[in-house]
């Protein structure tokens, strides 16, 4: 009897313990998810640098806007750029990724150059930020695609795209990956001495090319994100865009 009791007892134990497991580790599966809504998210996108000296006016106003107060607030975005690291100091967030997007922008929209500080709202080059104060106010417009985004692991993100009824012919997508509260003292360059604080940082750019949207039909996007870095907000963000014009199709972010 006794051997049966401890054999009773081990099992119970290693029930408990296999419950614990399966309440506890597949938590993080679909525990985090959103959708878009029936407008379209507002983009702001900023092309701005370190290393140069007409810049941190734009860095602090991007950080004076918030994307989290209410639904209809645009996604934000700083892309930094190196093309100004010759000068004496370089950027620890630029990447040759990012100019490339700047020089597509531009194209999109006519320019003869790119630039920094660069502001772009849904693709078309807003130079009016200087007096925009903290709030933008945006046209709404009904939203021709959907998009689902769930987090399936620590690191990996999963979004079904589905065309809706009036959808357009084509889409084109990027992920990116953004951090908040970057500080860095700047030693060298023009902003030699300044200390300087970068918010919506994007840490990783992931073109996914383009899609035929056809009605109803869905597809999915996967992204392996950068590991988060303690202490800096971690936003996971896809943009759907035009890929004649740029335009913005739609966009969705993820904070968990």
């Amino acid at each position: 009897m006794q051997a049966i009791r401890c054999a009773i007892r081990h099992a119970h134990h290693y029930l408990v313990s296999i419950v614990a497991i399966v309440l506890c580790a597949p938590a993080l599966a679909g525990s985090c998810s959103v959708q878009s809504g029936a407008q379209v998210r507002p983009v702001i996108e900023l092309y701005t640098s370190q290393g140069c000296s007409s810049c941190p006016p734009a860095d602090r106003w991007l950080s004076s806007l918030s994307s989290e107060k209410t639904p209809g607030e645009p996604l934000i975005q700083a892309f930094h750029v190196a093309y100004w690291d010759y000068i004496g100091w370089v950027d620890r967030f630029a990447a040759p990724a990012h100019t490339q997007r700047q020089r597509q922008l531009a194209a999109w929209n006519s320019l003869r150059s790119i630039y920094t500080p660069q502001v772009l709202v849904n693709g078309r080059d807003w130079r009016q930020w200087r007096g925009a104060g903290h709030s933008i106010a945006y046209q709404n417009t009904p939203a021709r695609v959907r998009i689902v985004m769930r987090q399936q692991d620590t690191d990996r993100f999963e979004a079904t795209v589905t065309a809706l009824a009036n959808g357009p012919p084509v889409w084109g997508a990027y992920w990116t990956v953004t951090e908040d509260a970057h500080q860095t003292s700047v030693g060298a360059g023009e902003n030699a001495g300044e200390h300087l604080r970068n918010d919506h940082v994007v840490r990783q750019y992931v073109p996914v090319g383009q899609h035929q949207a056809r009605f109803d039909n869905v597809q999915t996007l996967v992204l392996h994100a950068v590991a988060a870095v303690p202490g800096h907000t971690r936003r996971i963000n896809l943009v759907l865009f035009d890929p004649r014009d740029g335009q913005t199709l739609q966009a969705l972010a993820l904070r968990c």
